[in-house]
């Protein structure tokens, strides 16, 4: 086969290997930048081009070895440069090594192509390497930075990383399948054939698991979506069933109160004073004592409040409501209710009921409605994607709380900040005034 089809340097193939591992590092979310990464980059290629040099004249049945051996080390590449897991890293290093497999392919069969498998000066060789692998890469990089999330997490699970292989082994099967043995219906006898048989065989190859990618960005995009749409669902029927208690609840207020003020104008003994005070105060705690001017807030804040006193949590707020009229009724509680809720998940971590401390502001500044959320913290805030890094375990089901706020608050024109001061966590939006 040797003397039809002269074999594909394995210098290029390193060089293609480790470009496509580049490009899919340049559109995730790094683990290490600038000189570290260059200098970690230009040893692994050293590293894969030794290899491959090294593996060339080794028997057949050491090929598959060595290619598992090669896509190992590009695994090694993307998963140490990038903040990604194990499985996103597999994912993203079989769809580097058919695209690495497709634009190598492609170059030497226009290498051979014009130049017939004869030899060549080797500064055209290079010309010709350079455009090929340039241009591919360059449009290769252009696909793939358009179907990334910000954060450049997929969240990719076993069924889907183990897909994405099968389907990479296919690919990488039948393209080389001439090169093992011309016997079967899908191999080729003639050089010109066997490489438009690998060329096109690539290309079907990379484009099935560029579309595969796109539709689990979709699907990912849409889990979301209806995530989120359902925490806004629930926040406004949390709110609605809020509103109910607190308006029973206040209703049995005012009707103790009066049975209160009735038995104190009776001459009764000093204890029972005592105990009709001490009832007095204990039903206070019920009664919706939050008047900000808007009844929809009036009625979140509440609700969390009793909450947060069943769980010796302190839940302080200075807002005016008034400030938020102009904002839908479900906005308003998908906004405060997954802060506050956020904040009271934390603060029941807390062992020192003292320090377990909310505050909540509602003001106008310079033009701008500001709202910020304020709850004791303790630890060290690690962001993701500008929103904090979720502790759970199920990271794939979790985080929208936060997700939905920023949705929320975009609708408006507004942004979503966090950070941490001391030992609070602050939550802050900045929207223009609503009119």
């Amino acid at each position: 086969m040797s003397d039809v089809l002269p074999e594909l340097p394995r210098l290029y193939t390193a060089l293609a290997e480790w470009l496509a591992c580049i490009i899919y590092i340049l559109v995730l979310k790094k683990r290490i930048n600038g000189w570290k990464l260059i200098s970690f980059s230009g040893g692994v290629l050293i590293i894969q081009s030794v290899f491959l040099v090294l593996t060339k004249d080794l028997p057949i049945g050491f090929w598959i070895p060595c290619m598992v051996a090669a896509i190992g080390m590009m695994f090694f590449f993307i998963y140490r440069s990038c903040e990604i897991t194990a499985l996103e890293a597999g994912y993203f290093s079989v769809r580097a090594f058919v695209a690495a497999e497709f634009v190598a392919s492609l170059e030497w069969q226009v290498h051979f192509f014009f130049l017939k498998g004869q030899k060549s000066d080797a500064v055209n060789e290079l010309l010709l390497l350079c455009v090929i692998y340039g241009f591919a890469f360059l449009l290769i990089w252009l696909l793939e930075k358009r179907h990334i999330p910000e954060d450049g997490k997929l969240n990719i699970r076993q069924r889907e990383l183990w897909s994405t292989v099968v389907i990479g082994a296919a690919v990488f099967g039948i393209s080389n399948l001439s090169f093992v043995t011309t016997r079967t219906p899908f191999s080729g006898k003639y050089a010109q054939e066997i490489l438009n048989i690998r060329t096109l065989v690539d290309l079907g190859g990379f484009a099935i698991l560029y579309a595969y990618h796109i539709q689990l960005n979709e699907l990912r995009t849409r889990h979301e979506l209806r995530a989120v749409q359902n925490i806004l669902q629930n926040q406004y029927v949390q709110y609605q069933q809020s509103k109910e208690s607190i308006d029973i609840v206040n209703y049995k207020y005012h009707d103790l109160k009066n049975q209160i003020i009735a038995l104190r104008a009776e001459d009764d003994p000093r204890k029972r004073n005592e105990y009709l005070t001490e009832m007095e105060n204990e039903i206070k705690s019920y009664e919706a004592q939050n008047k900000t001017g808007n009844r929809v807030l009036d009625t979140v804040l509440t609700s969390k409040n009793m909450y947060c006193i069943k769980n010796g949590i302190t839940l302080t707020c200075v807002a005016d409501g008034t400030l938020l009229n102009g904002m839908d009724v479900i906005d308003i509680c998908t906004i405060f209710g997954n802060a506050l809720d956020n904040a009271i998940e934390y603060e029941q971590q807390i062992e020192e009921e003292e320090k377990r401390l909310i505050h909540v502001s509602v003001f106008a500044q310079k033009g701008f409605l500001m709202i910020r959320f304020e709850n004791y913290y303790e630890g060290e805030l690690k962001l993701e994607g500008g929103l904090p890094e979720t502790t759970k375990k199920d990271k794939y089901i979790h985080g929208y709380g936060l997700k939905s706020i920023r949705y929320t608050v975009q609708k408006y024109d507004g942004v979503v900040n966090v950070n941490q001061k001391d030992n609070w966590f602050e939550l802050k939006i900045l929207m223009p005034l609503l009119t």
